[in-house]
């Protein structure tokens, strides 16, 4: 159990950070959903559409740090490529 009195704030804040972080991943993934259910239905422009909208939500999501730089881009590259063999 934490004694001192930073260990304490330290377990408050990233119960905190937790939460918030928990937020930004699901938001992300839903955009992602959104783009893959398009491109599963087969609809080229709702499928652009929606990638258009993940793409800042992926690089917000690598500049809060919830996500790694690579993963992100890689995530987008297979979205871009799938998107384009439509």
């Amino acid at each position: 159990m934490a004694n001192t009195p930073q260990a304490k704030k330290r377990i408050r804040r990233n119960e905190r950070r937790a939460e918030i972080n928990g937020a930004r991943i699901g938001r992300i993934r839903t955009f992602v959903k959104k783009v893959e259910s398009a491109i599963a239905g087969g609809d080229k422009t709702a499928a652009a559409e929606a990638l258009k909208a993940a793409q800042p939500e992926l690089a917000r999501g690598v500049a809060r740090g919830v996500l790694h730089k690579n993963t992100a881009s890689r995530k987008l590259s297979r979205l871009s490529k799938a998107v384009a063999g439509l």
